[in-house]
């Protein structure tokens, strides 16, 4: 769904200017958002004593990946560089390939920042951040006035 489109009402229809802002999606068009672009797909789910945070990152491996927990933040990180080379008597190919993507998450308050867990199976890299046992409130009861 788009936030905002505006089916060639512009001035300047038919130009590559119109195409551009005539997108079904202007907020998350390349142009303007070349960092999203770089950075993988995120679920975040709240469970009554943990958050599950899933983030999309094939093709990588456990060791790509750098995990720490700063002043209240995740900050996630992966890195694989690979390079492929192949020689015949004519000729030699040299391929190389190189990904790389940084996130940090601000870390709500009641997250025991001491347990956090994280695995990767099959492309999604699953981060189990549990909850601190908060304060539970107290039923409420009724005052009598006298």
């Amino acid at each position: 769904m788009s936030l905002i489109k505006f089916n060639n009402r512009l001035p300047w229809s038919g130009s590559g200017l119109s195409r551009f802002f005539d997108m079904d999606d202007f907020f998350r068009d390349g142009f303007l958002d070349r960092t999203v672009l770089e950075q993988p797909a995120l679920n975040v789910r709240e469970k009554e004593d943990e958050f599950e945070i899933e983030l999309a990152a094939p093709g990588l491996s456990k060791k790509d990946f750098r995990i720490a927990v700063e002043n209240g933040y995740l900050n996630i990180s992966a890195e694989k560089e690979e390079s492929k080379e192949e020689k015949d008597e004519n000729y030699t190919r040299k391929e190389f390939n190189y990904n790389s993507f940084k996130r940090s998450l601000l870390l709500p308050e009641n997250v025991k920042e001491e347990e956090v867990k994280a695995r990767y199976e099959n492309g999604i890299l699953k981060l189990n951040l549990a909850k601190k046992k908060e304060a539970k409130a107290s039923p409420s009861r009724a005052i009598e006035v006298h």
